[in-house]
């Protein structure tokens, strides 16, 4: 065999690495930002919330950089831990929404189709009601504390993560691995836990971004009714209400809370669109 005959083997082609969503990277960032500040109220703050020692709305200097409100406090130390306390509470109302609403959605997907339909008709009135009309029952029936507004906007949200808990798993349920494994005698927690929760996990983590976001404004929009956390607790919520008298005097004293709210929603409806399009490959392919 002649030296022209003898072919090189070619090149394995390398898989080119997978480009994150911008989306998904702006998400993240924009959340990381806002973890980091609330972060910060556990080892640093400028003042003590109750510290009254600064000037009646001042505007921001040196000393107090984003200004002081209608009592003499620092504005930046009550926005820190205003955030630290958005980020607790929507973390906790998202876990309540979807542990309660899942295991609702995936049951319901078990039941006989009467019962589903019944449990489906249930979830569409409550979805139906908004979800800060139904944690306002709930804070107004069991009184204003942090734990009563983390339930409150987790049981508020949990009809809708029901909800697509639900779609979520009956389309699971209809797939013929699904349909022979309960036919070869597999029972329902052998089901939920070899072929449901495996399959549905990624659409549930971009619920669970949009979960979050809704629940961080949740809270702002008790608190600015005077349902959410109670003093001396700061709350973003609560300082855009006391600010909102003096808003044309002292526009800094809505201008950073309303912003942090912003920020954090943004950035989980940012996360949940670069999840969505991480985990979608129909998305991707576009």
């Amino acid at each position: 065999m002649s030296a022209a005959e003898v072919q090189e083997p070619a090149p394995a082609r390398r898989r080119a690495p997978r480009r994150r969503p911008a989306t998904l990277v702006v998400g993240v960032a924009l959340l990381a930002a806002v973890a980091a500040v609330a972060l910060l109220s556990l080892v640093w703050l400028p003042y003590d919330l109750a510290d009254t020692s600064g000037g009646r709305l001042e505007g921001p200097s040196a000393a107090h950089w984003l200004g002081t409100d209608k009592l003499g406090r620092d504005l930046l130390s009550q926005t820190i831990v205003g955030t630290r306390i958005a980020l607790g509470v929507g973390l906790g109302a998202t876990a309540v929404a979807l542990v309660v609403g899942v295991s609702v959605g995936v049951a319901a997907a078990f039941t006989p189709a009467w019962l589903d339909d019944v449990v489906s008709s249930a979830l569409d009135v409550l979805i139906a009601f908004p979800t800060l009309l139904l944690a306002m029952l709930v804070v107004a029936a069991q009184g204003a504390s942090t734990w009563s507004v983390v339930l409150a906007i987790g049981l508020g949200a949990s009809a809708i993560a029901a909800r697509y808990g639900r779609i979520l798993t009956t389309r699971v349920l209809a797939q013929q691995y699904v349909v022979a494994a309960r036919t070869s005698g597999t029972g329902t927690a052998g089901i939920v836990v070899r072929h449901v929760l495996p399959n549905i996990w990624p659409s549930l983590v971009v619920n669970v971004a949009v979960l979050f976001g809704v629940a961080v404004l949740a809270e702002a929009s008790l608190s600015y009714l005077g349902l959410g956390v109670p003093p001396p607790n700061a709350s973003l919520g609560r300082l855009l209400q006391e600010a909102q008298g003096t808003v044309a005097t002292a526009p800094w004293g809505a201008l950073a809370p309303g912003l942090v709210v912003m920020v954090i929603v943004l950035g989980a409806n940012f996360l949940a669109d670069g999840l969505r399009e991480r985990f979608d490959p129909t998305r991707r392919s576009r």
